[in-house]
């Protein structure tokens, strides 16, 4: 994806002044922007629209944007999610990240950071999915570049942006450990300013796609002390 091509942004907010202010920046920067004050509003502009990108506050008045994300991504696995959070909200941010969020920024924030985390996240997003092999694969754990899908064995197992990329990075680094900084240099990138705990709630959601038993990881090790390490081939 490349924002010359006028990729698309939801914006699910309902303070009116944040709402245009974020619109305002955004389509000087060259984004297709929606808005919405509402969740059932935010449903019907997805559904209507399916946008690229998803800005999502999490407190709105009919209802919140974890209920919100989770609609979305019963739908749709891969549009990238970022929630807006409240300062030192932690708890928000880690549900956030569980249900399948890609990222969040904290309120007050400077709106050209938030352009500037989207842009990111897109370049990511575009380069690291470009197949430069067909297939990565260990054991009955396939992932399929071109079509951006995962299998085990013959069942597709959905998975969000961050999770594929994360994936990715697993498959092309086997049987190495991999420390939380590591790990979010290659999947969010150098630039990106976030917990490494983003690092271990992915890792606890694909753990839960993956395993046979999610509590006792046969395929994603823990790695005590650093981080995690990809099993080859079982």
């Amino acid at each position: 994806m490349d924002t010359e091509e006028r990729n698309h942004v939801l914006i699910v907010e309902d303070d009116d002044n944040i709402r245009r202010f974020i619109s305002i920046n955004l389509t000087n920067n060259g984004f297709v922007v929606s808005e919405a004050a509402f969740g059932e509003q935010a449903l019907q502009s997805f559904n209507a629209n399916r946008p690229d990108v998803i800005v999502l506050d999490i407190m709105l008045p009919d209802s919140n944007g974890f209920e919100i994300c989770r609609k979305i991504r019963e739908q749709d696995p891969g549009v990238i999610i970022i929630f807006l959070t409240a300062r030192g909200q932690d708890l928000d941010k880690i549900n956030g990240l569980e249900i399948g969020a890609d990222d969040y920024i904290v309120k007050p924030f400077n709106p050209l950071e938030l352009v500037a985390r989207i842009k990111a996240i897109l370049r990511r997003t575009e380069t690291a999915l470009k197949p430069q092999r067909t297939i990565l694969q260990s054991g009955p754990i396939r992932l399929d570049l071109n079509s951006n899908k995962m299998f085990k064995q013959d069942d597709i197992i959905e998975l969000t942006p961050k999770e594929f990329l994360l994936m990715k990075t697993f498959l092309e680094h086997p049987d190495t450990a991999l420390s939380r900084n590591e790990l979010m240099n290659l999947v969010w990138g150098e630039d990106y300013i976030g917990d490494p705990k983003t690092v271990d709630v992915h890792v606890r959601k694909l753990r839960e796609k993956i395993e046979e038993d999610a509590s006792n990881p046969h395929w994603i090790e823990t790695v005590w002390g650093l981080g995690y390490r990809f099993r080859k081939d079982g």
